[in-house]
């Protein structure tokens, strides 16, 4: 498996993969749309895809001694390492943006618990229906993308608009007891990322058997 992975890292990911993933760092930007780091970490796995479809990564991978399970796995398991390490990226700006743009950020949730909860339920959903829907068929991407980042895109929508509101206030807060506050949404959130991958693992694998390619 330390060899598909690596062979993901330096043939099948498309150079901006690493760039988006980079992009983390955005939430150290005053007045951003901080759910905009989200989104990117969507595009990033669907122009990898794209890219293999166009280099016919799948069908090589195939004619490897692999296991299909283990083409789906290697899959599942560079988009988990892009979006996370995109996270862990931004964490150090989200604790330096505390103490140099202390104001908060007015164009939507600030870079706190909350955040990163409802990035771990974004990123869910979409890997769960990019992944169960690309792998019956191995490079129909395109549809794919489109079913999984609207509902995303309705997610991130959610977030920024929400804390607009009196009563959401709570969630914009960089306050400690408040983001004591948010601590559920953390919990949730990665709950969620985690069964919605071992969900889209278990489809898109039992979906790519079936793939005459």
């Amino acid at each position: 498996m330390l060899n598909l992975i690596y062979k993901e890292l330096r043939l099948a990911a498309h150079p901006n993969l690493f760039i988006f993933t980079l992009l983390g760092a955005l939430v150290l930007v005053p007045a951003y749309p901080y759910g905009m780091v989200f989104i990117f970490g969507c595009l990033g796995p669907y122009i990898t895809f794209m890219y293999g479809r166009e280099t016919n990564d799948i069908y090589y991978t195939s004619l490897m001694p692999v296991k299909k399970r283990d083409t789906v796995k290697a899959k599942c398991l560079l988009v988990i390492l892009s979006q996370m390490t995109q996270l862990i990226i931004s964490l150090p700006f989200a604790f330096l943006r505390l103490r140099i743009l202390a104001e908060g950020n007015p164009a939507g949730i600030e870079a706190n618990i909350a955040y990163y909860g409802f990035g771990f339920l974004i990123y869910g959903i979409f890997n769960l229906i990019l992944l169960t829907e690309f792998f019956k068929t191995g490079y129909k991407v395109g549809k794919a993308f489109i079913m999984a980042i609207i509902p995303a895109s309705i997610g991130v929508l959610i977030m920024e608009v929400m804390v607009h509101f009196p009563a959401f206030k709570w969630l914009d807060s960089v306050e400690p007891a408040l983001m004591l506050k948010q601590l559920p949404i953390l919990v949730v959130g990665i709950i969620f990322y985690i069964l919605s991958m071992l969900v889209a693992y278990r489809v898109a694998s039992n979906s790519f058997q079936k793939v005459d390619l």
